[in-house]
């Protein structure tokens, strides 16, 4: 069934162009949407005319029709106004809503196909068969795209997208819980990555214009088939878990941009406390000084590299080696080593993995 909301604007585009007063009750006989508080006191009369075999009649001067969704009676319109063409007006806004429950019902029908979908809650033979009925090709090429509210999914950003990002047919927008917002994205063009970073491109630019500049954005890999949603689904959402650990910067992460990341995320963490005290003994890269960490963070930027290292840090290239010395007496880790850096730095990015999901538990 459609949202009073959508039945209110409704009303308000029919009488705008019919200039007639227009009002729509349920079955039970309240009030869901209306331009004219006066035509409410006709509402003994429409509950009565719910109860006749007629599909229209008139009323002190009052078109009464019912609307059927299936054959099945949804509500009643009253149209009030004089005139020759009220019936036929009210005809039309009648046709009108009876089409507006059709398409609504059908949208419903397809955002509970994808919701399933997406959650693996549909057999292989189900999703063909039911994809079938949908209109909904099975074969095309599919991206999964999560927006993650800072804030929590307001209520509303569905409706505000679905116009803009969801109106061709092919692309499916729906939410599966209180804080994302889930796109079902079809590709066309021949460059597929281009057109995923220009879609996340537009996508950004409209979240920060409607007030959700805080967003996230993180989406799984191509798939060629829908029965494969539901898995570009799954890494859509570790890039945004991961993506939160290790690439908190970025605006929007892809999960074939994870990299190792993706692996330590997958660790339990008593493995992850057994490694580090393996590499670091009683000590953590917390006990680190300031000075310490931004030496070895800007010695990584530059790819193990001494001199341009010291250049941006503004200090001698001597000072530097006196500082990596000190650091491998301290751990046995000389970074100026490829497998001692690799180790290393896989070290600092389980530290931060255990803090990230010791904070997530509390």
């Amino acid at each position: 069934m459609i949202s009073n909301q959508i039945l209110q604007s409704t009303l308000d585009g029919l009488k705008a162009i019919a200039r007639v007063e227009l009002c729509v009750i349920d079955v039970d006989g309240k009030t869901a949407a209306t331009t004219a508080d006066g035509l409410e006191e006709y509402l003994p009369q429409a509950r009565a005319f719910v109860d006749s075999p007629a599909d229209s009649q008139e009323v002190q001067g009052n078109q009464f029709f019912k609307i059927y969704d299936e054959q099945q009676l949804e509500y009643i319109l009253i149209v009030g106004g004089a005139g020759e063409n009220i019936y036929m007006i009210g005809k039309m806004a009648a046709f009108q809503i009876q089409n507006l429950l059709v398409a609504y019902k059908e949208r419903f029908d397809k955002d509970n196909f994808i919701k399933n979908l997406l959650l693996d809650n549909l057999l292989l033979v189900d999703i063909y068969s039911r994809a079938k009925k949908l209109y909904i090709p099975v074969d095309a090429q599919r991206v999964v795209l999560i927006i993650e509210c800072s804030a929590g999914r307001d209520d509303n950003i569905l409706e505000q997208m679905r116009p803009v990002f969801g109106n061709n047919n092919r692309d499916f927008i729906t939410a599966v819980d209180e804080n994302n917002v889930i796109i079902v994205k079809t590709l066309t063009e021949n460059d597929e990555m281009k057109e995923i970073e220009h879609y996340t491109a537009n996508l950004t630019e409209w979240l920060e214009t409607e007030g959700y500049s805080e967003s996230r954005i993180s989406y799984g890999t191509i798939v060629q088939e829908i029965k494969e949603v539901s898995r570009s689904y799954k890494e859509a959402k570790m890039a945004m878990d991961v993506g939160k650990i290790f690439f908190d910067e970025r605006r929007v992460i892809a999960y074939s941009e994870l990299g190792i990341g993706r692996l330590i995320y997958q660790l339990p963490i008593p493995l992850c406390k057994m490694f580090i005290r393996e590499i670091f003994g009683g000590k953590s890269p917390d006990d680190f000084d300031e000075e310490t960490l931004t030496t070895i963070s800007k010695f990584f930027e530059n790819s193990l590299n001494v001199s341009e290292t010291s250049r941006q840090l503004f200090i001698h290239r001597n000072t530097l080696v006196y500082r990596l010395d000190k650091l491998q007496k301290s751990t046995g880790l000389d970074l100026r080593v490829f497998e001692d850096a690799i180790t290393f730095k896989i070290a600092l990015m389980v530290v931060k993995y255990m803090k990230y999901m010791e904070f997530f538990e509390y």
